[in-house]
């Protein structure tokens, strides 16, 4: 089982930065991700416009949440008329 501790020194490893560094990169990292999908779920609920979620998360982003959205609606549709 790969840990963790396994991704970061394979990381600091390979990268040659120090382990700040990548933790502090993936720190970064994950807070981007994260205010990603806060907005995308924001967008998909109405609250920030198409636009404003392109403008953070990126046109590939939006569509991709838009087909998984659709998707979903059309299960739930399926799933209460059977």
């Amino acid at each position: 089982m790969t840990t963790v501790a396994t991704y970061l020194d394979a990381l600091v490893r390979e990268t040659h930065k120090s382990e700040a560094e990548v933790v502090a990169q993936a720190f970064e990292t994950g807070l981007r991700q994260l205010w990603r999908e806060y907005t995308l779920g924001r967008y998909l609920r109405g609250q920030v416009t198409r636009t404003e979620a392109i403008e953070v998360a990126g046109l590939d982003w939006v569509e991709m949440a838009e087909r998984q959205y659709q998707a979903m609606t059309e299960d739930l549709a399926w799933g209460l008329a059977a």
